[in-house]
């Protein structure tokens, strides 16, 4: 029993026990009654007379479609004060035009001074507006919708609670939304928030109040509240400072500085978080987010539903450890600080990470070891991602040797001088390497990728977050607390973090102030998902690796098998491994063809026939349906072409621009080869497999790129600089320069400082 302006009420429904709201987001695809409040500020106009006519259909839409899913939708609100102002308003400068031309007698009508309008006459004259307009929407989806007014005197009289109680109930069993709003025709002027002192108390004087009540009273899953704002932030919207808070918890108001209330509205930002803390506690989830910008409101309450991070939400679970953005934070803290260090500090770290992988081998592969397990058990993984899952002794031993490359080369990468130049007399340039900033690097059943990555990122002073999949659980966690180990030498832990919260790669995508870079490692489903969801942020990286080999006319019979066997075979499900075989015409029925089909069936390797090779054929294998196909496993496309022409047009056409292969022992068709295909990586005579930064000399990479902005083929520490320009003068302003000034530009080139190759 509690009480409200000293009338006792019971405040939850008889029947309902104490429910338990959601803990993440990623839980609230699984909610089934939803209640969405639309504040005065989403269904109005910007000029408060009339509703946003266009705002309010697509929000019918997204309601419309979350109901026809099985969900049961109720829409909060507001809206019949702007639409009852265009009606009187309306009326009254018909009736004022009316008398004054009879009063003139003149056609010419002065300006009209209009009344304040007061508000619950406008609300009489537009609640049946309002739910016109709303039943002819819904008309549109084959949805039905009914009004329910209501006051505060509803909820204090226990029989018309159980009334309104079972008239929801019946409504949403027959599968209509039901149209809530405040019968402001009747309500009594807002009073001071007294009672929203505390969460233990609450009462119906506005929307957000009302919302949060039958959210509790229905015992719903989800309330959707939608204002103005993009949620809440830690200082009102619009100072310098201000940063949107993701998820908010019981206790963190005091945190809080609340700004003004909407243009419109009774309820600002701090009435919307006491009442969406009273749901809380009710048992029900509630996300504040914004409902009229026009970049999200087309998709805002499917987006809310789905789990993504829009607005803010409330959750009663505080996480263990920081959230991704104090995590960003932390890795832009500690990259520069990072970058700050000596090259030989830097170095020192890496070299340490690269004994605690030789040194820690057998609890990595125990952890390793864990992760396979529960992959076979749950048979979520396929061989090939399987054997990216897989650590081993040897490929530690390689991850080491490759750590320790990098070390030596890292040297003098940052703060490297390449270019200096004379302006003037006392006035000199200087371009010099920098560090990009935070990058974001998401990868898939490779544990592997996080300590190359991370030796990459701090030799090149960045500061890292690391996504890693959930079926690298065990290997990612160890392999991250080892490198943090190593930046401990040092006092640069936070450098490099691991998220582990459940923030979807979509979510991570949007934090454009966080994160400078984003390089993906995994499938091409994976990078094209992320170059989709980036908002803002370059993605480094390449979706597909269609890799080609052309076998040539004069090609060796000795070389052919061995560099196709190489590509195709030694790890069919890298990204530089063979996908299409391209084959002289000319080839075909001979030796060296058989000797080919020969050798990709005793390996196993499925083949599938290229339009024009099929032609050839009487028994032809099954005919390949896209020649843009990366199989990542023992199948390969064979297809014939008449010319190294015809090959390299092929290639253009069909490949991903990753890695491509000439075999020949004609060196004027091998250079016309290499400098018309136009891929990242092109090789004469070759594997494709060579195409990797380790092999390179570049001690590791952070993928292969075939952008061709920035950093191309593997990925090493050049790839993960930027550049500055250093200008040291002495009193030098630019009027100096002019045609009357004192001084002239010189832009002599001088000589760069020695490079440390030691």
């Amino acid at each position: 029993i509690r009480c409200w302006s000293n009338i006792p009420f019971i405040t939850m429904p008889l029947s309902r026990a104490h429910g338990k709201s959601f803990a993440h987001r990623s839980e609230l695809k699984h909610a089934k009654r939803i209640v969405v409040k639309l504040g005065s500020a989403v269904v109005t106009r910007g000029d408060e007379c009339g509703l946003a006519l266009g705002r309010l259909a697509s929000i019918v839409e997204q309601v419309s479609m979350l109901q026809n899913q099985g969900r049961e939708m109720m829409i909060v609100t507001s809206g019949a004060v702007a639409f009852g102002k265009q009606r009187l308003r309306h009326e009254i400068l018909l009736s004022q035009s009316v008398r004054q031309a009879l009063h003139s007698g003149q056609s010419q009508l002065k300006d009209m001074a209009i009344p304040v309008l007061e508000a619950r006459a406008c609300a009489a004259a537009g609640q049946s507006g309002l739910m016109a307009l709303y039943e002819a929407m819904f008309t549109q989806y084959s949805i039905c919708a009914a009004q329910i007014l209501v006051t505060n005197l509803d909820f204090h009289d226990e029989q018309k609670r159980r009334n309104l109680n079972g008239t929801l109930h019946e409504l949403l069993r027959m599968n209509i939304v039901p149209i809530i709003n405040t019968n402001d025709a009747v309500v009594p002027p807002p009073e001071p928030n007294s009672d929203l002192q505390g969460v233990n108390v609450i009462s119906v004087k506005d929307n957000d109040s009302l919302a949060a009540r039958l959210a509790v009273e229905m015992k719903t899953d989800l309330l959707i509240v939608l204002s103005d704002v993009e949620g809440l932030f830690d200082s009102p919207p619009g100072s310098d400072d201000a940063k949107l808070i993701d998820i908010f918890y019981p206790g963190d108001q005091q945190s809080v500085t609340f700004g003004t209330k909407s243009r419109v509205g009774m309820g600002g930002m701090e009435a919307k978080v006491k009442a969406a803390l009273w749901a809380l506690q009710g048992g029900t989830s509630v996300v504040i987010a914004n409902g009229t910008h026009p970049k999200i409101s087309g998709h805002v309450i499917t987006d809310i539903v789905d789990g993504k991070k829009v607005g803010t939400f409330f959750s009663e679970v505080k996480p263990a450890g920081p959230t991704v953005e104090q995590q960003g934070e932390m890795a832009r803290a500690g990259g520069r600080t990072l970058a700050a260090l000596q090259p030989e500090q830097r170095a020192e770290i890496i070299y340490r990470l690269a004994d605690l992988l030789t040194d820690q081998r057998e609890e990595i592969l125990l952890a390793n070891k864990k992760d396979l397990e529960e992959a076979e058990n749950k048979g979520r993984l396929a061989l090939p991602l399987l054997k990216r899952l897989t650590l081993s002794t040897s490929k530690l031993n390689s991850l080491a040797i490759g750590l320790r490359q990098i070390a030596a080369s890292s040297q003098d990468s940052v703060g490297r001088v390449i270019r200096r130049t004379r302006i003037a007399k006392d006035l000199e340039l200087e371009q010099v390497t920098v560090p990009i900033g935070v990058l974001l690097v998401i990868f898939e059943s490779r544990p592997d990728c996080l300590p190359q990555v991370s030796a990459l990122a701090i030799a090149s002073g960045n500061g890292l977050l690391l996504k890693g999949g959930k079926e690298a659980a065990y290997s990612n966690q160890i392999l991250h607390h080892l490198t943090q180990e190593a930046l401990s030498i040092h006092k640069v832990k936070d450098a490099v973090q691991l998220v582990n919260t459940r923030e979807e790669v979509e979510d991570l995508c949007r934090l454009d102030k966080l994160i400078d870079l984003i390089i993906p490692r995994g499938s091409s489903q994976l990078v094209k998902d992320i170059q989709k969801a980036a908002k803002g942020i370059p993605v480094m990286g390449h979706s597909e690796g269609i890799c080609h080999v052309y076998v040539d006319m004069d090609a060796s019979v000795e070389k052919v098998t061995r560099i196709i066997r190489d590509s195709k075979c030694e790890y069919p499900a890298a990204c530089n491994a063979l996908e299409t075989l391209l084959i002289h015409r000319d080839l075909l029925r001979t030796p060296l063809f058989d000797q080919i089909i020969d050798m990709l069936r005793i390996e196993q390797v499925k083949i599938h026939a290229g339009p024009k090779f099929a032609s050839y054929l009487t028994f032809s294998p099954s005919e390949v349906k896209s020649l843009r196909t990366e199989y990542g496993d023992l199948e390969c496309c064979i297809e014939v072409v008449d010319s190294v022409q015809e090959a390299v047009e092929h290639i253009h056409k069909y490949g991903s621009s990753h890695t491509d292969v000439i075999i020949t022992e004609n060196e004027k068709t091998a250079e016309f080869f290499l400098q018309h295909v136009d891929s990242a990586c092109v090789f004469w005579n070759a594997s494709t497999r060579f195409s990797d930064g380790y092999r390179f000399g570049l001690g590791a990479e952070v993928g292969i790129s075939t952008s061709r902005i920035h950093a191309r083929g593997p990925v090493g520490i050049e790839g993960l600089l930027t550049t500055k320009w250093l200008l040291r003068g002495d009193s030098h302003v630019v009027s100096d320069f002019s045609e009357h000034g004192s001084m002239k530009y010189l832009h002599e080139s001088l000589p760069l400082p020695q490079r440390n190759t030691s």
